[in-house]
């Protein structure tokens, strides 16, 4: 009698990234799982399932599991033993096998050269989930976007196009300022969270805001230089509804809020109202 069930993930299997995998990751808007997604993260092409399943911060070998099999039956993945009808591309880093196991979550090093990463590696990713259901908005509603980074320049030119688009801005430098911000009426309905700020840590405001009673629903998108594997999947894992990497075109950051506030619909209901 043949064995009932799926058949299991075998260890030393290796998976890539397809290019609609790739695209996934830069499309400003996912209707993917966390869990999914931090394991699309890890998949290099270069690591085995075992290795992913390692590194995958809080899930279990079996979710781990299920979440490598739905990405595969999508195509967002292919193991590299198989054909990729859907063309690999392998635009995200190629990381060593074993590189992460000497990384702790819990350090999360943002590479002083982030940018300089993105540039020579082509990492980015520009993640922004869509809620689970569409928010209900009245005529004339005016979202209010709280934006956290310390460049004066990336302030000014964020600041100009959100607004163009019809968003409330109120903007903030460092703790004392976030705290001041989210205290005004009304509150912000969707934050911009740099990681490296001058007295305290993005990464920390994100844990923060997940533990307290009135602002753990608060959607933010992690705007960042961070780049590594290792910050995108902290900041997944934290609870951000959204990572973008620096730098990025003012469009991309646009559709990633709108996205997020469940003001754009899935690509599938848009489909459908053609």
């Amino acid at each position: 009698m043949a064995p009932s069930g799926p058949v299991p993930v075998a260890d030393d299997e290796v998976f890539a990234p397809t290019e609609k995998g790739n695209r996934e990751l830069k499309s400003a808007g996912t209707s993917l799982s966390v869990a999914e997604l931090e394991v699309l993260v890890l998949v290099d092409g270069m690591s085995t399932f075992a290795e992913i399943a390692g590194r995958a911060p809080g899930q279990s070998r079996d979710e781990v599991t299920g979440a490598v099999r739905k990405l595969a039956a999508g195509k967002f993945i292919v193991s590299t033993t198989e054909p990729d009808a859907m063309g690999s591309g392998f635009s995200t880093i190629a990381v060593p096998a074993g590189f992460f196991s000497g990384l702790s979550l819990e350090a999360s090093p943002e590479a002083d050269g982030g940018a300089s990463i993105l540039t020579k590696k082509g990492y980015y990713v520009r993640i922004a989930r869509r809620p689970q259901e569409r928010r209900e908005t009245k005529p004339g509603w005016q979202p209010t976007i709280l934006l956290v980074d310390d460049d004066p320049d990336l302030q000014k030119l964020v600041r100009t196009y959100l607004s163009l688009e019809g968003f409330r801005m109120r903007a903030a430098l460092k703790r004392a300022d976030i705290l001041v911000a989210l205290r005004q009426q009304p509150p912000p309905d969707l934050i911009l969270l740099d990681v490296q700020l001058p007295d305290v840590n993005g990464f920390d405001v994100l844990a923060g805001m997940r533990q307290h009673p009135v602002l753990k629903t608060m959607p933010v998108i992690m705007l960042t230089a961070e780049t590594t594997r290792e910050a995108v999947l902290k900041g997944l894992q934290g609870g951000a509804d959204g990572y973008v990497t620096k730098p990025f075109e003012p469009d991309v950051l646009i559709t990633a809020v709108k996205a997020v506030l469940g003001m754009t619909p899935a690509p599938a209901t848009a489909a459908k109202q053609k």
